[in-house]
């Protein structure tokens, strides 16, 4: 079992940057890939990016160029970099962790306002 934790939503103007991070209970050595989606109010989750254990990148078409994502040295984190944030980006956020099984944090707010 592994338990996520999120940090580092927030309000922020058009244009704006934050980072995410995503504090995971043991190492994410392991692990087929670790990622990030995000659900916004009366839409399905999507993808936002993910990396696997090679180190591989995978974007969202909408957030590339903008969104980089990241390991920690520990292997026990991962980051999502946020820049030229833009309203459509409003959305809870989710880290998630993948093996045979989904693991999935609790959200964290993100709101880009006009």
């Amino acid at each position: 079992q592994v338990q996520l934790v999120e940090s580092g939503g927030g309000l922020v103007q058009a244009g704006g940057s934050l980072r995410l991070s995503c504090a995971a209970s043991r190492s994410m050595f392991t692990m087929n890939s670790m990622g990030w989606y995000r659900q916004a109010p009366g839409k399905q989750r999507e993808l936002v990016a993910t990396i696997i254990s090679g180190g591989r990148t995978n974007y969202a078409d909408s957030v590339k160029g903008r969104f980089t994502i990241s390991r920690g040295n520990a292997k026990n984190t991962v980051y999502l970099q946020m820049n030229s944030l833009k309203p459509e980006d409003t959305a809870v956020y989710y880290c998630n962790a993948k093996d045979i099984l989904d693991f999935w944090g609790q959200g964290t707010q993100v709101t880009v306002s006009s």
